[in-house]
Formats: structure tokens, C-alpha cells, sequence
């Protein structure tokens, strides 16, 4: 049986509920960087955001295994703001109305591949490639594929390509466009495309095995997988863990938040 106290609080709790559903989330407390004092901050677990959030001063931190339940998380009012990269955060831009990003950047960060500490040999192979795509001109015919004037034309490797070397496994986490997600079945990002133009110059197949972010590079460690490549930034802790090689691309952190209304 109920006490009138515990009914008291249930009513209570209701109109609450009510009031939250029919005015919606809190409305926007952060307009700079410096507004993130003492906020309560979403990031995906084991990013660089994740790192430099426990650096804001009163700041409280909420981890997510994915960017989509941090800014899920933003959009209710659990969150005050996301700290996420550029690109990625440009498509969620586009896909919701509700959220916008400060004009003020938060950091600056640079993408490479993670190799196990003992495969130097690999990290050569793939410097090499890496080289010669930049070149050529490839690495930024497939970033421009996804948010530039060529959008939507995708890389695809030649037909006969060389497999001679066999499977090339890559860990990643499939929830960070336009770096990798799916498409229906198929991986698709820049991440995806740069690796299968790499393995078309090295002559590997490339086997994609998606997993949460913070198990990449345990991955990597434990030859789970030949490599990691998830929009991962050259960190010095990272560095004690897997070796890194040349940078792909600059990218920034911004910090989303609920649009004004």
C-alpha cells in the first residue's frame, strides 16, 4: 500500500515529467568556451574530448560509447554540450535542427593509423602508401568525396588489384562519420576508403571489424587486428601503446550544443 507521502511524490514526479515533454529541453547556457565552467559535458569514451573534458574546470563529465547517444544525450537536456570533432559533428548538424556548434574551436588534432609496437615493417609499408596517395592526390580526392565539391564520388580500387599479400584486418568503430559507419551492410567513410586504397598499393584485401572505440587499440596490441583506424589523434599515452604512422589529416574539436531559441 502506498504511503500519501510516496503518492505525493509520484504526482509530483508526473507533472514534472509533463512539464519537461511539453517545453522541452533547457534552454542553451553555453555560448563560448569559456561558458563550459562547471557544465555538464558529453563525450565518446576514449577521445581526445573525452581527455581534455576533465580539464574544464567544475566540469562534469558523461561518457558515451557512441557520438549519436552523446548528442541524444545533449538534445533531452542531460548534457550542456558535446565535445566532438569538426567533420563528424557537421553531419549531425545537418541532421538535426535542434543543435549548432560554437564559432569558437576547441582544439586542434591530427588523424593517423595504429600499428602494434612490434610491426615497424608494416608502418614503413603504410607510410610508404600513404605517400605516394598524397601524391597522387588520392587521400584528398576521397575526403573531398564526402563533404567537398566531388561529394559522392566514391574511391574504388581496380579490378585487378593485387591481394598477393593476403587479409589486412582494421579495427574501427562504425559510428563516426564521414570518417566510417554503415550503409545498410557495407562500411563506407574515409577512413574505409583511404585503408582500401592503402591495401590496393600494398596488395592486401582489407577486413574491417567494427568494435566500441576504447577497444581499437587493445585490438592493435593484441594482434586482433593488423591495424587501428578510427579518426584516432596522435596522443603521447597512445604512443606508449601502439606506434603511429604519418598523419592523414588536421582535423578540429568544436563543442555542439542546443541551438538558441
Amino acid at each position: 500500500m502506498r504511503t500519501k507521502s510516496a503518492v505525493c511524490m509520484f504526482i509530483a514526479a508526473a507533472i514534472a515529467g509533463a512539464m519537461l515533454s511539453s517545453c522541452g529541453a533547457p534552454e542553451n547556457t553555453v555560448h563560448s568556451v569559456d561558458d563550459l565552467k562547471g557544465k555538464t559535458i558529453g563525450v565518446q569514451i576514449g577521445t581526445t574530448g573525452d581527455t581534455l573534458a576533465g580539464d574544464i574546470e567544475d566540469g562534469k563529465v558523461e561518457k558515451y560509447n557512441k557520438y549519436s547517444d552523446a548528442v541524444q544525450a545533449l538534445k533531452q537536456g542531460k548534457v550542456d554540450a558535446v565535445i566532438i570533432d569538426k567533420d563528424t559533428a557537421d553531419v549531425f548538424v545537418g541532421k538535426n535542427s535542434d543543435v549548432q556548434l560554437l564559432d569558437e574551436g576547441f582544439a586542434d588534432e591530427s588523424y593517423a593509423i595504429a600499428i602494434n609496437l612490434d610491426n615497424a615493417e608494416l608502418q614503413t609499408q603504410i607510410n610508404g602508401a600513404l605517400a605516394e596517395l598524397d601524391k597522387e592526390g588520392t587521400l584528398k580526392a576521397i575526403k573531398d568525396s564526402y563533404d567537398g565539391e566531388e561529394k559522392g564520388e566514391r574511391y574504388k580500387s581496380p579490378e585487378n588489384a593485387d591481394r598477393s599479400k593476403g587479409t589486412l584486418v582494421m579495427a574501427t568503430n562504425a559510428e563516426f562519420p564521414p570518417y566510417e559507419s554503415r550503409e545498410g551492410d557495407e562500411f563506407v567513410g574515409i577512413d574505409v576508403d583511404m585503408m582500401n586504397a592503402v591495401c590496393d598499393k600494398l596488395g592486401y584485401q582489407l577486413k574491417i571489424d567494427d568494435m566500441a572505440f576504447d577497444s581499437v587499440i587493445p585490438a592493435v596490441q593484441s594482434h586482433k587486428a593488423d591495424v587501428g583506424v578510427a579518426g584516432l589523434s596522435v596522443t603521447e599515452d597512445r604512443k606508449k601503446n601502439v606506434l603511429f604512422s604519418d598523419e592523414y589529416t588536421v582535423t578540429h574539436l568544436v563543442v555542439m550544443v542546443r541551438k538558441d531559441k
